[in-house]
């Protein structure tokens, strides 16, 4: 599997966590009854507007990743990022909570969760709920982060967040059409197997840093930081 094909399906497996998380956003948006069409606009725009910002963010990342790789520390990056990966599993899997992340993380919604009311009925306000929806905390959207720093350029790290939020697309509109029947018949506990999901992808980085010359699982490093994905 390509570092971009992981990419989607990461953010197709992942969507769970999402519908869990947003689903109940995308069920109060206020859509146009009647005409089909302007509905599926408005579910497309909002959409639109979430992805961008997951691409701006991939872009930040890859900036940051790649700027770190032209000094020839991209193993080490993929290393770090895979262990904390990893760590970060391991801590959620055993159920622990750091109330100062907790609180951090409330500061960090409360605003934006302030601005979404806000725009939620006001002309124009599906592309900017989605853009706030997008920057809320979320543990799926910090992994693909963390794996878009990883790309070898800065347009790679967005099109990793790109291809990431497209993958959630299915889920997310799914959400929107029939979110009461969803939530009445289908019950995901995502806090279960997201810590797995962690562990899996930190030890997909921690491989992928020890530069053993396995094709898409682990390939070459070199000190330039090019990677030979074969």
């Amino acid at each position: 599997m390509s570092y971009h094909t992981l990419a989607f399906f990461m953010g197709l497996f992942g969507s769970l966590h999402c519908v869990a998380m947003c689903g109940p956003l995308m069920v109060a948006l206020p859509l146009s009854h009647g005409a089909r069409w302007k509905v599926g606009v408005q579910l497309l725009v909002y959409q639109v507007g979430r992805v961008s910002v997951y691409t701006l963010l991939g872009l930040l990342v890859g900036a940051l990743g790649n700027s770190v790789g032209l000094r020839g520390w991209q193993q080490f990056l993929s290393l770090a990022s895979g262990l904390l990966l990893i760590g970060i599993g391991i801590f959620t899997l055993w159920g622990r909570h750091v109330p100062a992340v907790a609180r951090m993380q409330e500061r960090v919604a409360a605003p934006l969760t302030r601005w979404i009311g806000y725009w939620l009925y006001r002309p124009g306000g599906y592309l900017v709920v989605g853009c706030l929806n997008g920057l809320l905390p979320c543990g799926m959207v910090y992994m693909a982060l963390a794996a878009a720093l990883n790309a070898d350029s800065v347009q790679g790290g967005g099109l990793f967040m790109l291809l990431f939020g497209l993958g959630t697309w299915p889920a997310m509109l799914l959400t929107a059409t029939m979110g009461s029947f969803l939530k009445r018949h289908i019950r995901v506990n995502t806090a279960r197997w997201l810590p797995v999901f962690y562990l899996l992808m930190g030890g997909w980085f921690v491989l992928r840093g020890a530069n053993l010359d396995i094709p898409m699982l682990s390939p070459l490093i070199y000190p330039e930081g090019a990677i030979l994905c074969g």
